[in-house]
This record gives structure tokens, sequence and C-alpha cells, in this order.
């Protein structure tokens, strides 16, 4: 699968972390965002994110920004867009399992490297449960038509 990542400036070594718990699942990294530590626009990033896994050029997508708060809103506002700030393994294992999430967003800053990699990892190997989940995430998805 193709992972895009990306961030803001405040993420940019934390991609770098991510990237690498991609590659070691088996899946491909994309790199998006931020180059350097000067600011960026975090709905830019997000945006271009969501875009690659609204079209299917990405399987899913990883964001972060100071908080994952912003990122989140920002991609999901892309039509197909199930973005889940996610805090803990629990929650990443439930966006996943429950909602169908398919842009898993976080803080960039409270995270060390091994619970950003768990975080993906655990995200990344969970299967969307369908059943009385799926009725729910159409629901959602009909809310983009309105």
């Amino acid at each position: 699968m193709k992972i895009a990542i990306g961030s803001d400036h405040r993420g940019i070594e934390q991609r770098k972390i991510i990237a690498a718990a991609v590659i070691a699942a088996g899946h491909t990294p994309i790199d998006y965002g931020a180059c350097s530590t000067e600011a960026v626009d975090y709905p830019d990033v997000a945006a271009e994110v969501a875009s690659q896994v609204a079209s299917g050029a990405a399987d899913f997508g990883v964001l972060l920004c100071g908080t994952g708060i912003g990122v989140s809103i920002a991609a999901n506002k892309v039509a197909g867009i199930r973005a889940a700030v996610c805090c803990d393994l629990e929650m990443a294992r439930l966006s996943r399992q429950h909602n169908n999430a398919n842009v898993l967003c976080l803080s960039g800053e409270r995270f060390t490297p091994a619970e950003f990699g768990a975080l993906v990892t655990v995200w990344l190997a969970t299967a969307f449960e369908g059943g009385r989940h799926a009725r729910r995430v159409e629901k959602i998805a009909a809310l983009e038509k309105r």
C-alpha cells in the first residue's frame, strides 16, 4: 500500500520515524509537507494528503501538526476522508475498526519515536470491522452530500 505522510513545520523529524514504521510494515511512504522549520500552513499539507487518499493515489494518509487537531479538521473537509486524531493505541485501533478512518492525525509533539511507530503500525494493521459500523460510516458519507 501507498501511505501519504504529511506535516507542517512541527512534524519534519516525526515524518521520518513514521516513514520507517510504514516501510517496516511492508508499505511505501510518500512524503509531503515542510522541508524546514520555516512555518508552513497545515491546511495546505492536510489538503494535499487528503486529496491523495480521496483520489486513490494513496491508500491511507498520516498527518501531523502541533496537536493533530488542525490537520484533522482540514483533512475532513475533503470528500471521502475520515481523518481521526488518535492519542493512544486504542484510539488508533478503534478509528480503523469502527470508523474506517483513512487518515491518521497525530500530534507532532506528544509522542516518543517508539510511540509514533507503534501508533502507525497498529493503525495500518487494523481492518475495518464492517457490520453495524458500515451503516454508520455510510451515514457519515451521506453528510458530505448535503
